[in-house]
């Protein structure tokens, strides 16, 4: 079986039907497969799609601290500025150009862990990196990750549901999810590891990474307009972290054929500009 066919976690509900058809479950299905994937009491090796929402959960305090005692001109500009042009710039830069396409080199270490940390720390780069290669492959065909074609809370629930490797690769198949990643810096599980977590980033890294880049961030921006900016754009990375979540389903014009001769190139998905 081809690598990318199943590098990824097969949900309950499956990619394809009988036929080769693609699945499309219902909104009880895939709250269903949700809960049981955040569930890291009957099998800690769901903690890092736990952990990728705990963060969510986590920064709408802040948000709620903005909406409720921050609102002023400058801090709604701060938060628009900051969730709609520098998380969507870093995203794109980080996680999509370099960690997933290796688009460019860093000259040393220093400079990848600086833009690594450039923003507030929510998206983990496993879940994403390895799921976007599936995606490009694979992209609105059966298997897709988050397949606009499937509704909006296939793509929304996609990071638990959808894109988290799986959980019984080979040595050999996790040795290829290692080379996919090495060049992020991530610290990578040996396969000992892989098989007590199903991750291949290790939780305490993880974990010390988020703690280290939040409480940086906080400082920084407390030092700079104190509790107002730092609960503000604290905030607005949550507004972006549950925004982005719809992004590849809008992108791809709702699952519908929405593409446009002379605007919209490229004609193997349904993908617009």
């Amino acid at each position: 079986m081809p690598f990318l066919d199943h590098v990824l976690q097969v949900p309950r509900y499956g990619w394809k039907d009988s036929d080769g058809n693609l699945v499309k479950p219902s909104q009880k299905q895939l709250l269903n497969e949700f809960f049981k994937r955040l569930n890291v009491f009957k099998d800690r090796r769901n903690w890092l799609p736990f952990f990728s929402w705990l963060k969510v959960a986590c920064l709408i305090p802040f948000f709620i601290l903005f909406l409720l005692f921050h609102i002023h001109w400058w801090t709604v500009l701060a938060a628009f500025i900051y969730s709609m042009i520098i998380m969507g710039t870093h995203g794109t830069i980080w996680h999509h150009r370099f960690a997933t396409h290796g688009a460019f080199k860093f000259r040393n270490g220093f400079w990848r862990f600086f833009t690594q940390n450039l923003t507030i720390n929510v998206i983990p780069e496993e879940i994403y990196v390895i799921s976007h290669h599936v995606h490009h492959a694979k992209s609105d065909q059966p298997g897709d990750p988050y397949n606009a074609q499937a509704g909006f809370l296939y793509c929304f629930l996609a990071d638990v549901n959808h894109q988290p490797i799986a959980k019984d690769l080979t040595e050999n198949s996790y040795n290829r999810v290692k080379l996919l990643m090495r060049h992020t810096g991530v610290t990578a599980n040996n396969y000992k590891q892989y098989q007590k977590w199903g991750s291949y980033v290790n939780p305490s890294h993880a974990i010390w990474s988020w703690i280290l880049n939040w409480a940086f961030w906080y400082a920084i921006f407390y030092l700079i307009g104190g509790h107002a900016l730092a609960c503000t754009l604290f905030g607005a990375a949550g507004f972006w972290a549950i925004g982005v979540r719809t992004f590849n389903y809008e992108g791809h014009a709702k699952g519908e054929d929405k593409q446009r001769e002379g605007i919209d190139f490229n004609e193997k998905d349904k993908s617009i500009n």
